[in-house]
């Protein structure tokens, strides 16, 4: 397992605040979404996309960033900022597991997460499985000589929200430490799918030796941060700058959906953080139909202004 730097990911100092994590994230996420770039850079598009995400995922949440930065707190031992911590490997062992069941570690390709992540931040970890440790027990109280079922796995699979709207097939690879080799799974990611539903595989946890009916593996679907769209239930939230102008007078501005921008009009007198509703424009509900997309408007003030808009501004506020 590979230590990942996500500060080096997203190009951000140790010391950036939120806002500009934030800015870094959205820049990177816009040049690499798999939806922008030209079809023969796909691949390697997806790859840096998933990466960028996860990153974001951990340093911009604020319980998940303190805990990486414990855990890189001797970054600067050594002369290099970049450098792992010495003590990385050890801090995993004394964590919760990272995919180890009952000895064997499970290791995984195609979900959109690292190891890394998992082991630290992700939802890895044992299922519940069989009540029983070994044998099945008769109504006699006795057993019926057959093994116990092993634990089922679960483990993350990044999702995007346009694979949530239209539904996707992935490839997953799973590598068990007990035996070294690699196997590859064709998993159906349906259409509607929803934040934190489980994917099963049948027979793909923990096995059981003397025969045992081996567990089940689980995938827990996490939405992909977009760069765009924050999400609230089956709803999406776009954060929209407005021009104080279009905001006191009205107008048009052009906003992002999943299925492209379209017109949205600002009514003349429109207020800091007010809410438009997109009608249908979010994410698929279980029961049918869609969820919203609302936009919000923020008033955009001027970083700065030239003497002749300052005049005007100054009689704005005469005015007023």
């Amino acid at each position: 397992m590979r230590f990942k730097d996500y500060y080096e990911t997203l190009g951000v100092p140790k010391t950036a605040t939120e806002a500009e994590i934030k800015k870094a994230f959205r820049k990177l996420a816009r040049q690499h979404h798999p939806d922008v770039v030209k079809e023969r850079d796909k691949k390697s598009a997806e790859a840096k996309f998933k990466e960028i995400n996860e990153a974001y995922e951990v340093l911009s949440d604020p319980e998940k960033r303190k805990k990486y930065d414990t855990l890189g707190a001797d970054w600067e031992r050594g002369g290099s900022a970049r450098q792992a911590p010495p003590n990385w490997q050890d801090f995993a062992k004394s964590g919760a597991g990272g995919g180890r069941e009952g000895g064997v570690e499970f290791h995984f390709g195609g979900t959109g997460f690292s190891d890394f992540f998992e082991t630290y931040f992700g939802g890895r970890g044992r299922g519940g499985g069989s009540p029983f440790t070994d044998f099945q027990v008769g109504p006699d109280g006795g057993n019926f000589g057959s093994p116990a079922r092993g634990h089922d796995v679960e483990a993350d699979i990044m999702v995007t929200l346009d694979e949530a709207i239209n539904g996707s097939k992935r490839q997953v690879s799973l590598r068990r430490s007990d035996t070294n080799k690699t196997e590859t799974y064709s998993i159906r990611i349906p259409a509607g799918v929803h934040e934190g539903q489980l994917i099963r595989l049948a027979g793909q946890g923990e096995r059981v030796g003397r025969g045992g009916a081996a567990g089940d593996l689980f995938l827990r679907v996490r939405f992909a941060q977009h760069p765009d769209f924050r999400v609230e239930g089956q709803d999406l939230v776009h954060d929209h700058e407005v021009k104080p102008w279009v905001a006191v007078l009205g107008g048009e501005v052009r906003v992002p959906t999943l299925e492209g921008s379209v017109r949205l009009k600002i009514p003349a007198g429109t207020q800091n953080n007010q809410r438009f509703r997109l009608k249908e424009r979010g994410l698929t509900r279980a029961g049918g139909g869609r969820g919203d997309l609302y936009v919000v408007a923020g008033i955009e003030t001027p970083a700065g202004i030239t003497p002749e808009q300052r005049k005007l501004w100054e009689k704005l506020a005469e005015l007023g």
